[in-house]
């Protein structure tokens, strides 16, 4: 089955290049056209745009020789032009600037909407990372829709790339409400095609937990809706925390890319 195409969120900015450069890789691996898509407001010059396509394209070529690859420029916000674009992608790259707003930091509203509206998860990467070294995915799980997504996903990412497999589950402190034990644990991981995977249980606060869990990670993966510790992570601290913080780049499972 062809796989949709990778959509990467483009400026002409760092934090976009480097976005660039994580989904050109995604690409190559998933074998599927890179679709590049840049914002304009209504009074941007089409000749400005156009250097901004023009380098864009230039960048991934160079990082990724073999893919296909197509442009599109949008009149109107990143959010709505990358919302409406998350329904016919396999994922949707966007670089964050920190604490500042651009085609989809997650601080932002951009962002936000992104991560309520997408129909696919979305990958926030930011610029001031080093090289991506790392050797495994850390996927949070909670029992939940989103969090069985995260797994599918997370699962996947890491048997093409090589990467080893961490699942957490966050258990909230002074209850036994929503706990997932560590059989549950197994078989969701296990009936994903038997991948090994190092199941982690945690209470408490999940993102200082997380952060410390990923400091040899690749990526992380998120559900954007949850019943047990990681609900609610995308409009509270927990999500803005990780993503501020995470050494490698975060992938977010929107509700709306599960139905939710």
């Amino acid at each position: 089955m062809r796989h949709k195409p990778v959509v990467v969120g483009i400026d002409g900015s760092p934090a976009a290049d480097i976005a660039i450069k994580w989904a050109a890789a995604e690409a190559a691996s998933l074998r599927c056209n890179l679709r590049m898509l840049h914002a304009v407001a209504a009074h941007e010059a089409a000749s400005s745009a156009g250097e901004v396509v023009y380098r864009a394209v230039r960048l991934a070529r160079g990082l990724a020789p073999g893919i296909e690859i197509d442009t599109r420029i949008d009149k109107g916000t990143p959010s709505t032009v990358l919302v409406k674009a998350s329904s016919d992608a396999e994922v949707v790259v966007i670089g964050s600037r920190g604490l500042g707003v651009m085609a989809g930091a997650l601080v932002g509203a951009t962002g936000l909407d992104l991560a309520a509206n997408a129909r696919c998860p979305v990958v926030v990467v930011r610029p001031d990372l080093a090289e991506p070294d790392g050797t495994r995915v850390v996927i949070g799980y909670d029992g939940s829709p989103a969090g069985d997504t995260a797994l599918d996903y997370g699962i996947d990412y890491a048997r093409r790339h090589n990467l080893a497999v961490r699942v957490v589950a966050a258990q909230p402190t002074g209850t036994e409400l929503h706990r997932i034990t560590e059989d549950q644990l197994r078989e969701a991981v296990h009936k994903r095609d038997g991948h090994d995977a190092e199941l982690i249980q945690i209470t408490g606060h999940p993102a200082e937990h997380i952060l410390r869990l990923s400091s040899d990670a690749d990526l992380i993966i998120l559900g954007a809706r949850g019943r047990g510790g990681f609900a609610g992570m995308l409009i509270g601290s927990v999500s803005q925390t990780v993503l501020h913080h995470a050494d490698c780049p975060v992938a977010i499972i929107p509700a709306a890319a599960i139905g939710g």
